[in-house]
């Protein structure tokens, strides 16, 4: 299942402008050139700019998500006519050999089931060329960020949307949270409820390795300094 915020054309719409800038993809653009990537797979695009961004600097992108809505996005961003998207997960890509793997934001944590979570490892895999990397963020648990999900803390406003979060339940490591979104213009309520997994760092190195990764190096995020793994996993032969 998708979750709302990605699949309902109005919340798409929406996604970008309470985003933000995105400054948390600078960290990788700069893997991107730091392995001399040519060729990247961004799993989980959403809509687009990630993607985008990388296409306007001459790297060969294939976009993947299965949200539609997104997608329709993405499609009409900058230089999104060189970007190759494909609707679906990482288990229906076409053949490729490309350089570097990328799951940024939270994508690493939506697959909830070992099932799920191993068979996006061997499509990514799949998909690499030998030697090829994989690049991922994932929530450290021990922090616990929900308890800082309340609408409190995050209610926003952007123009005449107001947005929050609650926490719904805590099942660790699975957390789920539901969003809401109040339009002023015409009073509509829309909620987008998501559920993601917290993996420590030994689930995640051993899923890795019996998908054919070794880990390579683990380092902080410089947007959330203390708060995530920047996993990035080698492709083995």
């Amino acid at each position: 299942m998708v979750d709302a915020h990605f699949a309902e054309p109005r919340l798409v719409e929406l996604y970008d402008v309470l985003e933000g800038a995105r400054d948390d993809l600078d960290a990788y653009a700069a893997l991107v050139d730091e392995f001399g990537a040519r060729s990247v797979l961004d799993v989980g695009c959403g809509t687009g700019t990630f993607a985008s961004l990388l296409a306007g600097r001459g790297i060969a992108v294939v976009g993947v998500d299965p949200a539609a809505a997104s997608l329709e996005v993405a499609r009409h961003k900058p230089h999104a006519d060189t970007v190759r998207w494909v609707l679906g997960d990482t288990t229906s890509l076409p053949p490729l050999q490309v350089d570097l793997a990328t799951m940024t934001g939270n994508v690493a944590q939506v697959f909830l089931t070992d099932e799920d979570w191993s068979a996006a490892l061997r499509g990514i895999r799949a998909a690499l060329r030998p030697g090829g990397r994989l690049v991922f963020e994932s929530r450290r648990p021990e922090r616990e960020a929900w308890r800082e999900w309340d609408r409190e803390r995050t209610c926003a406003r952007d123009g005449d949307v107001e947005t929050w979060i609650e926490v719904t339940a805590v099942r660790e490591p699975l957390v789920s949270f539901r969003t809401t979104f109040v339009f002023a213009a015409d009073g509509a309520v829309l909620t987008s409820d998501s559920t993601l997994r917290f993996r420590t760092l030994d689930e995640l190195g051993g899923s890795l390795a019996a998908a054919g990764f070794a880990v390579e190096d683990v380092r902080d995020a410089p947007d959330r300094p203390g708060r995530e793994f920047v996993v990035v996993a080698r492709a083995q032969p």
